[in-house]
């Protein structure tokens, strides 16, 4: 059994309006772009959404859209158990382009709504022509809600400050114990402003694993190395997204939600990746 202590993972969060997530869903990057992976990829979304990971985040930019393709096979029947969240790239996120890159993704997609239409990251396309597309959306029914990507704390003060702008559902980052620079001031910000934050790569695809501490922590809990990363991450009321398309790992990443680190876990684990002591430029992958 795993070791407990007084503060329990998180199984869901928050959006401003009041709706709550899983607190952890899946991932779909490099998904859908191997044929030979197809069948396993789609079986492995399916028992994700069997064990509750009901969120599932994809991009028109995952394999030219071949992700959100794989997504919509994988739902077929079960779309309304599913939040499902997509994203418009920053070339295409001009008052006219959003809303025909969102309706492209409601193709593939096979659905008639978005949950949660982000803008990938920003460019130079300005935030205004954006904000207009996505009100228009959300007016229509394709988008139930909007949010970001990538965005710092600048660019989001820059954000809310616009109209219709302070209605930011989320924002996507990302975050793992070896990429800790937005505990320094964009987790607090966004907490203040009660904007949630969803991490992606929340293993830093796999590379942080073979960490000696770790795998150390992971058999005081009778767990593996990925369960104590996301329990980590889990622990920050944030929303995990890892991705997988092997039915093993998603059963394994479902288990993150049975931890329960200690105070003394997460001491171990600030050692061994040491949190940030100033500001830092927002990592991106």
């Amino acid at each position: 059994m795993p070791v407990k202590s007084s503060e329990t993972t998180p199984r869901t969060v928050a959006l401003p309006s009041g709706e709550t997530v899983s607190a952890l869903g899946q991932g779909t990057w490099y998904l859908g772009e191997d044929p030979h992976r197809r069948s396993e990829e789609i079986a492995a979304l399916r028992l994700g959404l069997d064990l509750g990971m009901t969120l599932i985040d994809t991009a028109e930019m995952y394999g030219d859209g071949a992700a959100e393709l794989l997504v919509g096979e994988a739902i077929k029947g079960r779309r309304d158990e599913v939040f499902l969240v997509t994203k418009v790239l920053p070339q295409h996120a001009s008052a006219r382009g959003t809303i025909a890159a969102c309706e492209a993704s409601l193709r593939r997609l096979g659905t008639d709504r978005i949950d949660l239409y982000l803008l990938h990251w920003r460019e130079t396309i300005p935030l205004e022509q954006t904000l207009q597309a996505f009100g228009a959306l959300v007016t229509e029914g394709k988008a139930r809600y909007w949010g970001v990507s990538n965005f710092d704390v600048d660019d989001l003060e820059e954000l809310v400050s616009l109209r219709g702008g302070d209605v930011v559902a989320a924002n996507q980052v990302l975050y793992n114990l070896t990429r800790r620079g937005v505990e320094w001031a964009l987790l607090p910000w966004c907490k203040r402003h009660r904007i949630p934050v969803m991490a992606y790569s929340p293993i830093e695809q796999g590379r942080l694993l073979s960490h000696p501490e770790l795998h150390r922590i992971a058999e005081l809990h009778k767990a593996t190395p990925a369960q104590i990363a996301l329990a980590w991450v889990l622990r920050a009321g944030v929303i995990a997204i890892p991705r997988t398309g092997s039915r093993a790992h998603v059963q394994d990443n479902r288990g993150a939600l049975d931890i329960t680190l200690t105070a003394q876990d997460v001491a171990d684990l600030d050692r061994a990746f040491p949190p940030p002591t100033t500001k830092r430029p927002l990592d991106m992958l």
